[in-house]
């Protein structure tokens, strides 16, 4: 049965060619805008430029580069300075998840009087207020561009960890399909593996009969795989960057989630396969969905066989052998993108995993799962099973 559920989607999509024009309009001529970004590409590829053109006439505009994948939050200490010195009262972040995740935490912190940290150690929850918001996405991946969560990383304390607000709920956000085509191969790829990942960790859980929400997550796993490759192949196709730039955003607005069981262990061990070992996020899911989904295939069984048959069109008589072929196909998936999917390929020792096991310990990882029983126990054991 679906369970009771509050939806909130309070951020305005602008979605087409051309839209990144709608700044003029929407964003307030009154207020005191700090402008994120993160590093050359956005000025290589001429996205800067026509940022800058809409913000003439701004009362006042503050420029803070630089932002790195998995944005450090040393870095950002410096950004929440120049917001408070300089009474910044607007966001404007231009990027990909690492660029919007960084904004949202900055838009927080510049109203929160005790350690920025803190924010992210009680998982944003000591905040009730924030800096108004707005996104333009040009690497469609994480969806922060339409919801209230981010991830932060602090290289002093090895950490990566989730943040959720909903202060934090961009007011408007521009989704323009051509700002994506200078996107490397890799980029693209990366994109949409992420958002593969973000929905089976909504819909690969427990079956409530939750048939919309189901279906929906069905239909933007089967986009990525008719699109992915197009995308890859066509960087240009401008219906095949639309398709992919909107599975990403829809995969994380909050509708996948609503009245359903979550699971979102693969992002949290993930996490610490990164901020331990530098393996890239989209990576280090890549070779933990296999053996994640083998471990879990007894509690997620229907599901599993649901996702075989819906997605892979997978009908064998044999239910087992249907979702040992789906699993095989969503890994197949994975190597057609260019990733490696197994742990042996970055020489993931024992030793590693226990410090893995660690760094869960002590971010109170410790009941992960829609069953809450993914214990480090059980992480550990997952990640030392591989064939």
């Amino acid at each position: 049965m679906i369970k009771n559920f509050t939806f909130q989607s309070p951020t305005k999509i602008i979605f087409g060619r051309g839209a990144i024009s709608a700044l003029k309009r929407e964003l307030p001529s009154d207020k005191r805008i700090m402008f994120i970004y993160g590093s050359h590409s956005l000025k290589d590829n001429g996205t800067y430029q026509k940022i800058i053109d809409c913000l003439s006439g701004k009362s006042f505009v503050l420029e803070f580069s630089g932002i790195e994948p998995n944005p450090e939050y040393d870095y950002l200490l410096n950004c929440i300075n120049r917001v408070k010195e300089n009474n910044i009262d607007y966001i404007l972040a231009a990027g990909g998840g690492s660029v919007m995740d960084a904004a949202k935490f900055v838009s927080l912190a510049a109203l929160y009087d005790g350690e920025p940290w803190k924010i992210i150690e009680s998982f944003g929850a000591c905040c009730n207020k924030a800096l108004p918001l707005a996104t333009i996405v040009t690497n469609p991946a994480s969806g922060s561009e339409v919801n209230r969560d981010g991830v932060i990383s602090r290289a002093s304390k090895k950490a990566k960890l989730p943040f959720g607000n909903v202060a934090v709920y961009p007011e408007f956000s521009i989704l323009d399909p051509e700002l994506t085509y200078t996107l490397s191969a890799e980029q693209t790829a990366n994109g949409i593996l992420d958002t593969f990942v973000h929905v089976l960790e909504q819909y690969l859980t427990l079956c409530v009969n939750a048939k919309l929400q189901d279906r929906f997550a069905e239909s933007i796993l089967t986009t990525l795989l008719e699109d992915g490759l197009i995308a890859i192949k066509e960087p240009e196709n401008y219906e095949a960057r639309s398709n992919l730039m909107l599975c990403s955003t829809m995969a994380m607005n909050g509708f996948l989630r609503a009245g359903v069981p979550m699971d979102w262990a693969m992002h949290m061990i993930s996490h610490e396969i990164t901020s331990l070992l530098g393996i890239a996020h989209s990576r280090a899911l890549a070779i933990l969905v296999e053996p994640y989904l083998k471990y879990c295939k007894v509690q997620k069984r229907d599901k599993l066989l649901q996702y075989s048959r819906r997605v892979w069109d997978i009908f064998e008589k044999d239910e087992e052998k249907t979702i040992d072929l789906g699993l095989e196909k969503t890994i197949d998936f994975f190597k057609s993108l260019g990733f490696k999917t197994q742990l042996s390929d970055y020489d993931i020792t024992p030793k590693e995993v226990d410090k893995i096991v660690k760094q869960l310990i002590s971010h109170k990882m410790i009941k992960l799962g829609e069953n809450r029983n993914i214990t480090p126990e059980v992480v550990k054991a997952m990640l030392t099973l591989e064939d």
